[in-house]
């Protein structure tokens, strides 16, 4: 037997063996000073929660949908604050245009660009100083909460809030009533189809001029609403600022089967400009 043939037969093998174990450990395992142990991964491929399944699905997971539903409530009350509102009708002071319930949206920017209230619409305004000479007191915290509910149109509005009817603006004289029983602005009888049937225009006889800046409103429930003829023995005479206005209400937004755009009235079509110098 060749002895000498199975050395070098062998030696060849052992060389064959050491190169293969260098190539497989050439790489960052190999570097001096590197005992770290090569990387296995599981069977079947790295292990993932159903978070990030659903995410390398291409599907929706909860902290994806937490974030997108969060930005949709920032952008609504960002809408809501600067365009449009939707306000809750808390009462029946403005049937039958308005019932309880109805959602209204209420544009933010009527009258923002020089326009001005007109006799006949319909407005939200902050009632602070003309219907009521205090705010009521209220928790800090609770108070954000609602008011944030309240811009959404989900809880009633604040206790400051209002909705009534512009009958008369800056300079008008309005008198109710005349021997017809009708209100009369600046000498004018006007026809308030938009009044409640069977209510009068007002049970409470006054007669005054609105000052410049300021409004003088109205219910469409001239029984039931409490408006500025409750407020002309209080300071401001139950008149409502302009700047107090939030908005002009164009939409019945919800329910569904109401909707529709807030009626116009052409009632006070035939009423004049008022005197220059205001009414004697």
């Amino acid at each position: 037997m060749d002895t000498e043939a199975q050395h070098t037969e062998r030696d060849r093998s052992s060389t064959t063996e050491e190169r293969s174990r260098s190539a497989r450990v050439s790489g960052p395992e190999a570097r001096p000073g590197n005992d770290a142990l090569p990387r296995t991964e599981p069977e079947g491929g790295p292990r993932t929660g159903p978070e990030e399944r659903r995410a390398a699905a291409g599907g929706w997971t909860w902290r994806r949908t937490g974030f997108v539903g969060g930005a949709c409530v920032v952008f609504l009350l960002l809408l809501s604050h600067f365009v449009m509102q939707p306000f809750l009708i808390p009462s029946g002071s403005m049937e039958p245009t308005l019932h309880v319930g109805d959602r209204i949206l209420v544009d933010k920017l009527a009258y923002r660009f020089g326009d001005r209230p007109r006799r006949g619409d319909v407005v939200v305004f902050d009632g602070t100083g003309s219907f009521l000479q205090e705010p009521a007191g209220q928790n800090p915290v609770t108070g954000l909460l609602h008011g944030a509910a309240a811009a959404l149109g989900l809880a009633e509005p604040a206790e400051t809030d209002f909705v009534k009817r512009v009958v008369g603006v800056g300079g008008d004289r309005v008198v109710c009533c005349d021997k017809d029983g009708r209100l009369t602005v600046n000498g004018v009888p006007v026809e308030e189809r938009y009044v409640l049937l069977g209510d009068a225009p007002s049970k409470v006889p006054f007669d005054i001029v609105v000052p410049q800046g300021a409004l003088w409103v109205m219910g469409d429930h001239r029984s039931q609403s409490s408006d500025s003829r409750d407020h002309l023995g209080q300071p401001g005479g139950g008149m409502v600022p302009v700047e107090q206005v939030v908005g002009r209400a164009d939409w019945i937004a919800w329910p569904f089967g109401r909707w529709s755009e807030v009626p116009p009235t052409g009632a006070f079509d035939a009423v004049p400009a008022p005197a220059a110098g205001g009414h004697g």
